[in-house]
């Protein structure tokens, strides 16, 4: 196998921005938003927290999934320019479905470390839970599942996947059917397992104030009548919607936008000036892509683009403080924390089940809350994780800051059946 090449040179993530994940249809405070206003709001927070303008930047990425459905625009990232003072800036819009956010920060990361840029701003927008309506470039209107299945089509060969039942029929079941077998568990106990990480992910969100959903299982489940929120997890307020997934393991689509701003490691003092956070340098990026016919697809992938990782920098699984999966399938934190060797081969799902994989956990994942209670703007997500670590990574997530300062952190996105990410980022320490 090809031995991947290094980095020209070392980059590092200066600036992180975020806005809430959120319904904005219908809610008199967001109703009309613009993807210009929407991508510009964590573009300019990005470069706040960087002590950056915009004249710093050299080059900026513009992340959205589904700009047939989300956007008013074919050249979107051109046409947002103005709303965040890039006006005649050098871009480019790109698209891997879900995987979108995760890319985003390998595009900057090459775009730096090949010389050609010292400075460069990539943000992701999706806008999830609505549609632009065409012609009327301020008015959106709820997203139906009617029309979000005319979108998931796109992300298949339409001549073969769809014959042979794969895409979405395959997508739910398969990793929490795979981990089952492979790992020797019951039925029973990958329920629960699943029913834990759902558990676990909204106790994250509960005390995150950009996450779109913050009643805690507990919460529900006393307003239900239930006094054990385990059978409330079993009962139909959580129905099967398969042999394993349950609805409250599937994202919860909505509208939002996150940005990072990168740049060489040499130049950190003049581009953050009195900044006292430290910069965290992006150590490597492995990339895979299996279209929904490869068996086990998510699985595939995720071993290749971890091995990449760990082939470039040097690091495993013992070396990671924190860990974030796109867990819109919310068996996709369960089995790539396993294949990272964050969590112990065959025993992840007993750390799951005890409450360890939370914020308060010793080995915490998806601090945010993950796609199943954060939310999940499908190309902004990634780049929200990225947020939260950074943020976790300085100290500054306040009620939901990890026990342990994470100095590494890896981020592993996945979209579309197709593209997997897997990068690991490191603090820099003084001297």
């Amino acid at each position: 196998m090809v031995k991947l090449g290094k980095y020209a040179r070392s980059v590092s993530i200066i600036g992180v921005g975020c806005t809430p994940f959120m319904y904005t249809v219908d809610n008199p405070e967001t109703d009309g938003l613009t993807e210009g206003e929407l991508f510009g709001y964590a573009a300019l927070q990005a470069m706040e927290d960087a002590g950056v303008n915009p004249q710093d930047v050299d080059y900026y990425f513009h992340g959205e999934a589904s700009p047939l459905n989300g956007s008013n625009y074919l050249t979107p990232n051109v046409q947002i320019a103005n709303w965040f003072g890039m006006k005649g800036k050098g871009s480019i819009h790109h698209s891997e479905a879900c995987c979108t956010g995760y890319l985003a920060i390998e595009q900057a990361v090459n775009a730096v470390a090949s010389g050609k840029y010292n400075c460069v701003l990539s943000g992701c927008v999706e806008f999830g839970d609505s549609l632009a309506i065409g012609n009327h470039p301020y008015k959106r209107e709820k997203m139906t599942m009617d029309k979000f299945l005319v979108t998931t089509a796109w992300l298949y060969d339409r001549n073969y996947t769809r014959s042979l039942m794969a895409g979405q029929e395959l997508i739910y079941d398969d990793a929490a059917e795979w981990y089952k077998r492979t790992r020797g568990i019951t039925d029973q106990e990958m329920d629960d397992t699943l029913n834990w990480m759902c558990i676990n992910n909204r106790r994250n969100a509960s005390v995150n104030p950009l996450a779109i959903e913050r009643r805690t299982y507990e919460q529900l489940a006393k307003e239900a009548g239930f006094e054990n929120v385990m059978d409330y997890m079993r009962s139909p307020h959580n129905p099967k919607m398969g042999d394993f997934l349950r609805l409250g393991g599937v994202e919860l689509k909505c509208d939002g936008a996150a940005a990072v701003v990168v740049c060489a490691t040499e130049l950190v003092d003049k581009y953050m000036g009195n900044k006292s956070h430290k910069p965290i340098e992006v150590l490597g990026v492995g990339s895979a892509a299996c279209e929904a016919t490869t068996p086990h697809f998510e699985v595939r992938a995720t071993e290749e683009a971890v091995r990449q990782v760990y082939e470039l920098t040097g690091l495993s699984g013992e070396d990671l403080d924190l860990f974030f999966a796109n867990d819109f399938i919310i068996t996709s934190h369960l089995v790539s924390a396993e294949i990272a060797g964050y969590l112990p081969y065959g025993e992840g799902w007993k750390y799951i089940c005890e409450g360890r994989t939370a914020y308060d956990g010793d080995r915490p994942i998806n601090t945010n809350g993950g796609r199943t209670s954060f939310g999940h703007a499908h190309a902004a997500s990634g780049l929200a994780d990225l947020y939260e670590a950074v943020k976790q990574m300085r100290g500054e997530c306040g009620e939901r800051q990890v026990k342990k300062l994470p100095k590494t952190t890896m981020l592993r996105g996945y979209g579309g059946a197709q593209n997997v990410a897997a990068y690991i980022i490191r603090t820099i320490e003084e001297g």
